[in-house]
């Protein structure tokens, strides 16, 4: 008796996970519908989107793992629907982009600074992260998408690509601290306590 209703308990858990990761990804798909602009005007195409805040959400509340998952979904469906003109390319930025910030924000809050009030310093090294490892995203993979020599990425780093990622990353952290902190205490009370990191 006790063995099934343990059974029972782990598979209302996981379809309750699982549901709550799903409504994220499609939230972090839908945003992009209502805000998506350019934050540099001379480089129009790199367009900012509240996608990561839903993501890094994802991550914090249920683990780097099911954010990563989470993170996989959202970038895959955007890239074949709202974003279909970068396609794989924007897939395999985005990706890089936001498990950077991702697993480094939440590893470091999971590990190591696990105190709410310690957040923003976590989410202070997640925007380092993606904002450095976007630099040799972009010098490697953004000549063959578009077809641009080396050089000419090389000279958009510090004008346009640094500041890009680094404005995205904390506009998208800032949102998602503030959330997360107000969302927590209020969870917390809540049957969702079982399920929260």
């Amino acid at each position: 008796m006790n063995n099934e209703l343990n059974k029972n308990k782990r598979t209302t858990n996981m379809v309750f996970r699982l549901t709550s990761l799903a409504v994220l990804a499609a939230l972090s798909v839908s945003v992009i519908y209502l805000i998506h602009l350019p934050l540099i005007p001379t480089a129009a195409f790199l367009e900012y989107d509240p996608a990561d805040i839903f993501i890094l959400l994802a991550g914090l509340f249920f683990g780097w793992m099911a954010g990563f998952g989470t993170l996989i979904v959202a970038a895959a469906v955007q890239a074949l629907t709202v974003s279909a003109g970068s396609g794989w390319y924007g897939f395999i930025m985005h990706t890089i982009a936001t498990s950077a910030l991702l697993v480094v924000t939440c590893l470091m809050h999971e590990k190591i600074l696990n105190k709410p009030q310690m957040l923003p310093i976590c989410l202070f090294f997640g925007c380092v992260a993606m904002t450095a490892i976007m630099i040799p995203a972009n010098l490697l993979i953004t000549p063959i998408f578009m077809g641009a020599p080396r050089e000419a990425v090389k000279d958009m780093l510090v004008p346009v690509i640094i500041p890009f990622n680094a404005i995205k990353s904390v506009l998208n952290s800032t949102v998602a601290c503030l959330l997360w902190l107000a969302l927590t205490p209020i969870l917390r009370k809540t049957p969702m306590k079982d399920f929260l990191r």
